[in-house]
């Protein structure tokens, strides 16, 4: 069985993109729409990576990110940053955030294989 992928983003075409991309590689693809909806799937399923949105309503991907790393049995799963924001970008690059990588929007099918492919190395 292939590596199992929770896409948190509260836009469902990104939702979308991002499981029609995935599902052509192969992988398994676990949806959530919120950070609160992620958290309960997380309470349910197991999985290998987390792309995660940072700009969502409610509960941001932020503090998503601190959520799940506050739960010690799912603090090893590596998690990507998903957002438009070159801001972030370097914010991910300078480790001021405990993710293992960032993937910019609007999601372009190489780059997300490439980003994919070296978070699950």
């Amino acid at each position: 069985m292939g590596k199992t992928i929770l896409v948190v983003d509260d836009d469902a075409m990104n939702l979308r993109m991002a499981e029609m991309i995935l599902k052509k590689s192969g992988y398994e693809v676990k949806k959530a729409d919120s950070g609160q909806a992620a958290l309960a799937l997380l309470k349910e399923e197991a999985v290998d990576l987390i792309l995660l949105d940072v700009e969502m309503p409610v509960m941001s991907g932020i503090e998503t990110l601190d959520a799940i790393r506050a739960r010690g049995e799912l603090a090893e799963i590596p998690i990507a940053f998903l957002s438009a924001s070159e801001d972030m970008e370097q914010s991910v690059a300078n480790g001021e955030y405990a993710v293992q990588g960032f993937i910019s929007k609007p999601i372009l099918p190489p780059k997300l294989y490439e980003s994919v492919a070296a978070l699950l190395q």
